[in-house]
């Protein structure tokens, strides 16, 4: 790490505010990193729900990113983004809290696990859109590799801990009773959240701006960069398969690898080593091979392991599905950190809800057609047959970015050296560093 890495991050450290962000993230993150063991155990388990049904419950757990995706962006514009985090922490505690209530009182069902899963996915579109559209907020422009990648670290942590942890409370407790962790984790983040005192001015009305024109500005500007184009599509296929993985995953341990609640949420805490792992690799991978570079070999490097989640078989299967998991998850966050500071720095500070926004749309609207894919997949063909559609287009992801103009770019052009609109550099051609 070189001095001047060092005195950022040193930096980033003292940022009082940032420090209450970074908390936050963490509570929320840890508790929902339990419910991404307990919920779909819960339909497994206690409810006996069919792969379909499980693969319906994930779809429920993204469609908003379908339905309010777009206009999220162009709300959060028009709102301070400090109050859009609180509340959203506390529709989604209040809504995961709902969960252990009704098991308590023998009336839950799927269709409130739906309901529930539609109510948090609906808070989590705004809190990301409004969260990535704070950090460059509260963080100079330097700052902000070193700060998304601190992030990564607390959310790769929580993926770490949070599953081993949810694993043990749903063998000890239950699987409704352990989210309650997820609830307490929403409604602490809630409470660090409102510990931030940046001032955030809020923003200044435009008369005669309608909600339509504020859409269209921010899908323009995507539209209009060739490079986030091609990050768009990118993305947009990695989350396709990775909501079909995560549809067909907890049906495949329960029913095919016959794991019990404490060996999954080891497994998925095994599993996460490798994202973070990446998320403090990102820096320093970035710095190494360049912004440009490490976009598309972080993930042209990992994909191939993929493989190894249908190959999984008898007593060592969990360890090859976790081991594929890691080096997969490895790249994701490497990925990750590079293209979520590249937009940041790209973007104009008035069009950051919108962008993201739009990014969030075409990124993670694919999730709910991935899940009900995977579900029907596995109900058709078996959970393994899912697991080898997954593997295979995870092979594929990586596609569109060795055919775009980042294979021959080291760095990522910024505000200040864009990529001219629709024209994207010819290869080989150099690009400005940052």
């Amino acid at each position: 790490m070189n001095a001047i890495q060092r005195l950022v991050e040193g930096a980033l450290l003292r940022h009082r505010d940032f420090r209450f962000l970074l908390s936050g993230a963490a509570a929320s993150q840890l508790g929902s990193q339990v419910t991404l063991v307990a919920l779909p155990l819960v339909a497994v388990v206690r409810l006996d729900a069919a792969p379909f049904q499980v693969g319906l419950l994930t779809a429920a757990e993204t469609a908003a990113f379908l339905l309010v995706g777009l206009p999220a962006g162009a709300w959060v514009d028009r709102m301070r983004r400090l109050p859009v985090l609180v509340r959203a922490d506390v529709v989604r505690g209040l809504a995961v809290g709902s969960v252990p209530v009704a098991a308590v009182a023998g009336v839950l069902t799927m269709a409130q696990l739906y309901l529930v899963a539609l109510v948090t996915g609906l808070a989590t579109v705004f809190f990301e859109v409004a969260h990535q559209s704070f950090v460059p907020q509260l963080l100079p422009r330097e700052q902000l590799v070193a700060g998304n990648g601190a992030l990564e670290v607390v959310r790769s942590s929580a993926q770490v801990a949070g599953p081993g942890l949810g694993g043990v409370l749903v063998q000890l407790l239950g699987a409704p009773a352990a989210m309650v962790a997820d609830a307490v984790g929403y409604l602490l983040s809630a409470l660090l959240v409102l510990g931030i005192r940046t001032h955030e001015p809020r923003p200044e009305a435009l008369p005669g701006r309608s909600l339509r024109a504020e859409i269209g500005e921010g899908v323009a500007f995507v539209a209009r960069q060739p490079l986030l184009r091609v990050i768009a599509a990118a993305t947009a296929s990695s989350n396709f398969f990775a909501a079909l993985l995560m549809s067909v995953q907890t049906v495949f341990w329960v029913r095919v690898l016959g794991l019990s609640p404490a060996a999954i949420g080891l497994l998925l805490s095994a599993s996460a080593v490798g994202g973070l792992s990446g998320a403090l690799c990102a820096g320093a991978l970035a710095r190494r091979f360049g912004q440009a570079r490490i976009i598309w070999l972080s993930v042209a490097a990992t994909a191939p392991f993929a493989l190894l989640w249908p190959l999984s078989h008898g007593s060592a299967g969990a360890v090859l599905f976790a081991a594929g998991s890691a080096v997969v998850f490895f790249g994701a966050v490497v990925y990750n950190v590079a293209q979520v500071s590249f937009r940041q720095l790209l973007c104009p500070p008035v069009l950051l809800g919108r962008m993201n926004a739009t990014m969030r749309f075409l990124v993670w609207g694919t999730m709910p057609l991935g899940a009900l894919a995977g579900g029907a997949v596995a109900a058709a063909a078996g959970p393994r047959a899912a697991l080898w559609l997954c593997a295979a287009g995870m092979l594929a992801v990586p596609l569109p970015l060795l055919l775009s103009p980042l294979r021959a770019m080291r760095e990522m052009p910024t505000a200040e050296s864009p990529v001219p609109a629709g024209d994207a550099p010819e290869a080989g051609e150099a690009v400005a560093a940052r």
